[in-house]
């Protein structure tokens, strides 16, 4: 299960590389395609909580980090009006 970067682009023009346990952010995310921010929260919470139920499906166990990652987003995310846009950068495996 490798464990993947994706580089969020925030309104303001800062970036955060952040991290996923799983391949499964490409599902869900478009390089270089706007989101709302609302939007943006809402899809890393189902690709994170979905890349944590993998790892528990294959190690017995929930991924912290993911959880971790999630919570970093939202807090960032507050920072923003909710019609401002986020875009993924870059998507690269560990």
């Amino acid at each position: 299960m490798p464990a993947m970067h994706f580089i969020v682009c925030w309104p303001d023009g800062s970036k955060d590389t952040c991290y996923s346990p799983s391949t499964v952010v490409e599902r869900y995310f478009q390089i270089n395609h706007p989101y709302l921010l609302h939007d943006f929260v809402e899809i890393t919470t189902k690709a994170l909580e979905e890349a944590s139920e993998r790892v528990n499906a294959k190690f017995g166990y929930y991924c912290s980090s993911a959880q971790d990652q999630l919570s970093s987003i939202m807090t960032r995310a507050q920072r923003f009006k909710p019609e401002q846009t986020v875009t993924i950068e870059k998507i690269t495996a560990i």
